[in-house]
């Protein structure tokens, strides 16, 4: 290694590209702090990650931050899809950077910048995500630090996280896309070559004057389209020659505004009205500065997964990834509607099946009424990402607390007709792998 190589401050570590970078430059020897506003339980292993609420840190904060860690160089890996509860697209991609480029010019130490943006165009700028990415690309370049823009194209990672996830998911089902969106360009990167890129500027002169303000696009040099990258993922997976169907485009934009409706209520699935409208923009630009510049050879889309084979856990993630929306969303309906046709619908049916077992005439009523708000309760905590576990295990309680209880007092319902009281086990079983599957990272 370089003697010039600097600590560095990587923001963003719990991150798809963030976590990556910050794990290999380690292995590559340099010091790397590593902030997120909150880490995993299994990313926290090193005493140099630190939590910290990054967002809400003023430019004095930021430079007391850079200052005790002797930081040379700062990666900025943060980012958010889309305006929702929690994230703020104009607060992470653009504020931000203004209070990290004040802190790192009050400093009076030189330090790099890289930023990890997105490719594309000004022109081509439609969302929030895109155009406040794009405002801070402009804070940078007028900033007079030394920086580093990099571009990257669709990240390949042994890790798969939002868009990423997606096209895994979308190699595993008999569905593609609509044509329009298939034939669209673009241009993947393999994680390694981003991380390889940042050691190369952390290793280089910061006055070097070819490296002093630098944009360069990561990606591949070969054309390739949506398909050409989900044909190498189900070439992984095995199932290239499966038949499918074509997903109509209404389809399409109606899962974005279900994904939407579901991120209001604390959830971030990958499909949503940005994704779709950064999908159907592209992932294109012009690589050969950045191979000039750095002598990386990017990989191809062949070669990033190419190495990395489908295991079982691949083909089980890709499998159940779109499973687990269909059963948190079937779970909520399930709990709500069982509690709603009880109380509104069929109230006299689900209170005679208490009087008809010789339940005291004072409880029935309440006891009514008071399990079916219980119910609908249940569907409302697992609708909400904050409280789904607390509901899914609230479920499972409450499914085996009826179970036991019909059991003690209406032992007939276990064997009638329809068996409802034999499908809570089924059920039961639902609310446990949706537990099991709640994590995002």
């Amino acid at each position: 290694m370089s003697q010039f190589a600097p600590n560095i401050l990587l923001l963003g570590a719990s991150g798809l590209i963030g976590r990556f970078v910050t794990d290999d430059l380690r292995a590559r020897g340099f010091n790397v702090i590593g902030v997120a506003r909150k880490f995993s339980p299994g990313q926290r292993m090193d005493p140099l990650d630190l939590e910290l609420p990054i967002l809400s840190m003023d430019a004095a904060a930021l430079a007391r931050l850079l200052n005790e860690h002797e930081v040379g160089m700062v990666v900025n890996c943060l980012g958010v899809l889309q305006d929702g509860p929690g994230s703020d697209t104009g607060a992470v991609h653009r504020d931000l950077v203004g209070r990290l480029l004040q802190a790192i010019g009050d400093n009076g130490r030189a330090i790099r910048f890289v930023q990890v943006s997105i490719p594309g165009g000004e022109n081509d700028d439609r969302t929030a995500f895109s155009t406040t990415k794009r405002e801070a690309e402009r804070l940078i370049a007028a900033s007079g630090i030394a920086h580093a823009i990099l571009r990257p194209g669709f990240v390949v990672a042994p890790a798969a996280y939002g868009g990423s996830a997606m096209l895994r998911a979308l190699s595993a089902v008999p569905f593609d896309l609509p044509s329009k969106e298939m034939s669209t360009p673009f241009q993947p990167v393999a994680i390694e070559d981003i991380t390889a890129t940042i050691a190369f500027l952390a290793t280089s002169e910061i006055d070097s004057a070819a490296l002093k303000a630098v944009s360069w696009d990561l990606m591949q040099e070969q054309n390739i389209t949506l398909a050409g990258v989900i044909k190498q993922f189900r070439v992984a997976l095995g199932t290239e020659s499966r038949p499918r169907l074509v997903m109509p485009t209404f389809l399409l934009d109606l899962g974005a505004r279900l994904g939407d409706l579901a991120s209001r209520l604390g959830w971030v699935p990958p499909m949503r009205s940005t994704a779709i409208a950064e999908l159907r923009r592209g992932v294109t630009g012009d690589p050969s500065a950045w191979i000039a510049a750095t002598g990386i050879v990017p990989k191809t889309i062949a070669q990033m997964i190419g190495r990395h084979p489908a295991t079982i856990q691949d083909k089980w993630f890709a499998r159940l990834f779109l499973a687990k929306a269909l059963a948190i969303a079937s779970l909520v309906a399930f709990w709500l509607a069982s509690g709603f046709i009880a109380l509104f619908v069929s109230y006299r049916a689900a209170a005679g099946i208490l009087s008809s077992h010789g339940f005291p005439s004072a409880l029935v009523d309440p006891v009514t009424i008071g399990t079916s708000l219980m119910d609908m309760t249940i569907g409302v905590l697992i609708a909400f990402r904050r409280t789904a576990a607390f509901g899914l295990v609230a479920g499972i309680v409450v499914s085996l607390g009826y179970m036991v209880g019909a059991a003690i007092l209406t032992p007939d319902l276990w064997i009638e007709p329809l068996g409802a009281l034999v499908k809570t086990g089924p059920a039961i079983v639902l609310m446990l792998v949706s537990l099991l599957m709640l994590d995002n990272r």
